[in-house]
């Protein structure tokens, strides 16, 4: 079940994380993994690991905020079967603390980043046999995530464009679908601690995760696992939704 063997498979920001775990799965279930990414050394260890296990894997160095960079990697790979929206940056501010500066860069590239790939991709997906989208949301996209005004501006454009996408290219078979997590281990999440609690880091680590009803966070693995059902053939009857890995938090944080 849930092969990908034979499709190309691009994923943005495919070099940690997140992006990493999807990268690393789509390939261990057959996938020709292009890993889109600003800075192509992120992604050397993600590729190095896949192919290390005999899988496929090729690195392009790309500003997905920037059109002519990404129209010119897709021209270059050719064919797409699956898209993975998966690189985006975060920002901590309100909407009087965050610059006009900020702004522009968090939707520059968490928005115009998607768009940008979504306009390369779909005429080749409009080719492939079984053509699936998949764009990282976020809670912040449905519910009011303190000190995150720019960040979650940007995954409620995600969130709004999945549902356009999905409901224009029905009649090309290409489905759209978004997963929405909640505060996943990465090292990102390591690094913004270390960076902002200095010597609170197992203090701070712990709130965090308690911050999920679940009482961790997620691991990068199981998002990894919804990305690979949804772009499965095994998905096939399902298109513009959005599914939440939140361990309980939309629902259950009264």
């Amino acid at each position: 079940m849930f092969s990908l063997e034979g499709k190309i498979a691009i994923i943005t920001g495919g070099g940690s994380g997140i992006g990493k775990a999807i990268s690393i799965l789509f390939a261990k279930q057959g996938a020709d993994v292009h890993i889109i990414e600003l800075n192509a050394g992120a992604a050397e260890q993600t590729v190095t690991e896949i192919k290390k296990n005999n899988g496929k894997a090729h690195i392009h160095s790309c500003d997905v905020s920037n059109q002519n960079q990404v129209l010119d990697v897709f021209s270059q790979i050719g064919a797409v079967d699956i898209l993975v929206n998966n690189a985006g940056i975060a920002h901590i501010g309100k909407a009087d603390t965050t610059s006009e500066a900020d702004f522009d860069n968090v939707f520059a590239v968490n928005v115009k980043g998607a768009y940008n790939t979504l306009f390369a991709a779909i005429p080749f997906l409009k080719q492939s046999k079984s053509p699936a989208i998949l764009n990282m949301a976020s809670i912040a996209a449905v519910v009011g995530i303190a000190d995150r005004f720019a960040y979650s501006m940007s995954k409620g454009a995600i969130y709004a464009m999945t549902m356009s996408v999905a409901r224009d290219y029905l009649e090309d078979g290409i489905r759209c679908n978004s997963i929405s997590p909640a505060r996943v281990h990465t090292p990102f999440v390591d690094g913004f601690i270390s960076k902002n609690y200095a010597g609170q880091e197992d203090e701070i680590f712990t709130k965090l995760s308690k911050s999920q009803p679940i009482g961790r966070m997620g691991k990068p693995e199981e998002v990894a696992a919804l990305a690979l059902y949804l772009c499965a053939e095994e998905s096939g009857f399902i298109t513009g939704n959005d599914y939440p890995i939140d361990g309980g938090f939309i629902k259950l944080n009264n």
